[in-house]
């Protein structure tokens, strides 16, 4: 029986990765590890929270200690680790909270399977999951990312995220930690905390705010379902090689003023409102400093060597996410009013 213990499980990606594990693998053990920091959210669980294979830990991946202790209680044989701070404007205010959280915070993990293991590897996976933006910013439109383009990271954040990926491989390297890696695009889809970009245009189209456009809107970005994403790390999970590395890609690259017009669309029809009318809503905004203007995933090795492709195109995949965030209002005031992590933190205060 294996037990797995999903850092970051209460947040966007990690909730779906949960939740796939869970129903899919009866007889494993999840544990779903999170510090409930703003971006966790255990209304994100809620529906397998029931289920007997199913366990939350509070629990902050920067405590090396406790951590140390839970491996020792619970004595997980596999890590997926998602645990990060990801919001790239915030690690431009903070960037020490991200090398807290996104190095130390994986180091201390690898520290602990390493020891806890101690070299007896069969059976055992430190699986990480990274992003596109340490490879930094694709200048021809006829490139792609590849596993073996080099490391180029533009912000505290994709910097946390590189050395991250870094001490990931030297753990390999040097101890035999039985590692895989994977590099991601940009995630959309339900539970997407809403200070991102496609969450945050839904809120602010329904309650008729101002949509902040960064420059032209003219960055580009490749968008890749979080279902399908999920999946993909089940397969790389499971059907990884040792040591490699994938790159997890949607193969839907739009613009960012597209992608707002798409979305105004959408929400215009959904609502009942007059075409053009959220469109009037857009305002342009000073850039983001270090702005990186494309990435865009070659996916092809995880395609042809796993098997696995992504399901959704993304005007399917962004149809979808509306319909999820108009059936889910609630959950979506709960989390720009702040309500959801007072009632949460102190219902597992001191666990």
């Amino acid at each position: 029986m294996k037990k797995i213990v999903i850092t970051g499980g209460a947040g966007f990606i990690g909730s779906h990765v949960v939740r796939l594990f869970v129903q899919k693998y009866p007889d494993y053990q999840i544990f779903n590890l999170d510090a409930l920091t703003y971006a966790g959210n255990m209304a994100n669980n809620e529906d397998i929270a029931h289920l007997p294979n199913y366990h939350f830990i509070k629990a902050d991946i920067t405590d090396e200690a406790h951590i140390d202790a839970l491996f020792t209680e619970y004595q997980f044989d596999s890590v997926i680790h998602l645990a990060a701070e990801s919001h790239v404007d915030r690690s431009i205010s903070d960037p020490l909270a991200f090398v807290k959280t996104n190095v130390i915070g994986t180091v201390n993990l690898l520290q602990a399977a390493k020891k806890h293991w101690a070299g007896h590897w069969e059976g055992k996976r430190f699986y990480h999951i990274s992003t596109d933006e340490v490879y930094g910013e694709l200048h021809n439109p006829e490139e792609f990312f590849l596993e073996t383009t080099p490391y180029d990271p533009r912000s505290p954040y994709s910097a946390s995220k590189a050395s991250s990926d870094h001490f990931v491989r030297a753990f390999h390297e040097t101890y035999g930690l039985p590692t895989v890696i994977t590099n991601c695009s940009n995630n959309y889809g339900p539970n997407h905390f809403p200070e991102k970009l496609i969450p945050l245009m839904i809120h602010n189209i329904l309650n008729n705010k101002p949509l902040p456009v960064y420059g032209k809107g003219e960055n580009v970005r490749d968008w890749l379902y979080v279902v399908d994403h999920a999946r993909a790390i089940d397969t790389v999970f499971h059907h990884g090689k040792t040591g490699d590395t994938y790159n997890i890609g949607g193969f839907n690259e739009w613009k960012n003023i597209d992608l707002v017009h798409l979305l105004c669309e959408i929400m215009d029809k959904k609502l009942g409102r007059t075409e053009g009318t959220s469109k009037q809503l857009i305002t342009y905004v000073t850039d983001r400093a270090g702005h990186d203007l494309r990435y865009a995933i070659d996916a092809h090795k995880i395609m042809n060597e796993l098997g696995w492709e992504p399901s959704l195109q993304f005007a399917e995949g962004l149809e979808k996410t509306v319909d999820w965030y108009l059936s889910n209002e609630k959950w979506l005031k709960d989390v720009t009013s702040g309500a959801y992590q007072q009632y949460y933190q102190n219902m597992y205060q001191g666990r």
